[in-house]
C-alpha cells in the first residue's frame, strides 16, 4: 500500500499590485466565471440529490490544478446550509502523491438547470455547467464557464466506449477543442491502491 502525501491545491498568491488590481475587477471577473459557455444549454430537470456521490473522471481538458493527476474521483454531498461539499482526490502516479481539494457548490441560473457555481479558494466561484446528463445519473459531460474547461465522468471508473464516442461527438458538436481531451488513468492496477471510500 503506497503511502499518499496530502498536498494543498496549486495556487499561487499573486504580488500586491496584482491583488489590487484583481480586486478592482472582482466584480467583473466573478459574473464571468460563474457564466456558461455561449451557445451550450445546461440539462433540464436536473436534481441534485440525485447527482451527489462519487464520481470518476474518464477524461477532461487539462489545466494547472489538475496538470499530471490520474485516478481523479469527486464526490458530492450535502452541506448543512443547503450548498454541496466537493471533495476532488486525484493521484501523481508517477510522484506517488495525493492531491486532495475541498469545495463547496452552490445551484444558479433557473430551478431545475444543471448549473452550479463552484469554489475551491475563498470568494472565487467558477461555473460548473451539466451539458449532458445520463437518465440514470450514470455519466456526465460536463463544462466550465467557457470552453477551456470541458470533463466527461462517469459513476464507475471506466465508461464504455460507445458511450464516451457519443459524449466527445456531442462536446464537437458544441464546439469544444476535443482534440485537447486527455483520458483520466482510472484502472484497476494503477488506482485501487489509492481508491478511498466516499
Amino acid at each position: 500500500m503506497p503511502t499518499a502525501t496530502r498536498r494543498f491545491p496549486r495556487y499561487s498568491l499573486p504580488d500586491r499590485g496584482r491583488a489590487l488590481l484583481g480586486a478592482a475587477l472582482l466584480p467583473l471577473g466573478l459574473a464571468a466565471c460563474t457564466g456558461i459557455p455561449q451557445g451550450t444549454q445546461p440539462v433540464d430537470g436536473f436534481d441534485a440529490e440525485r447527482y451527489l456521490g462519487r464520481w470518476y473522471e474518464i477524461a477532461r481538458f487539462d489545466h494547472s490544478f489538475e496538470e499530471g493527476l490520474d485516478c481523479v474521483t469527486a464526490d458530492y454531498a450535502r452541506r448543512d446550509d443547503g450548498g454541496i461539499r466537493v471533495i476532488n482526490r486525484g493521484v501523481d502516479l508517477d510522484a506517488g502523491e495525493v492531491d486532495v481539494a475541498e469545495g463547496k457548490a452552490y445551484p444558479i441560473g433557473e430551478p431545475g438547470q444543471g448549473r452550479l457555481k463552484v469554489s475551491f479558494f475563498g470568494p472565487f466561484y467558477a461555473g460548473y455547467n451539466v451539458l449532458a446528463l445520463a437518465d440514470d445519473y450514470d455519466w456526465a459531460l460536463v463544462a466550465g464557464p467557457d470552453r477551456d474547461y470541458l470533463w466527461i465522468l462517469s459513476r464507475t471508473p471506466e465508461l464504455a466506449p460507445d458511450t464516451y464516442r457519443d459524449l466527445v461527438e456531442r462536446a464537437e458538436a458544441l464546439d469544444f477543442p476535443v482534440d485537447e481531451l486527455i483520458e483520466v488513468e482510472q484502472g484497476e492496477t494503477a488506482c485501487a491502491p489509492w481508491r478511498r471510500e466516499s
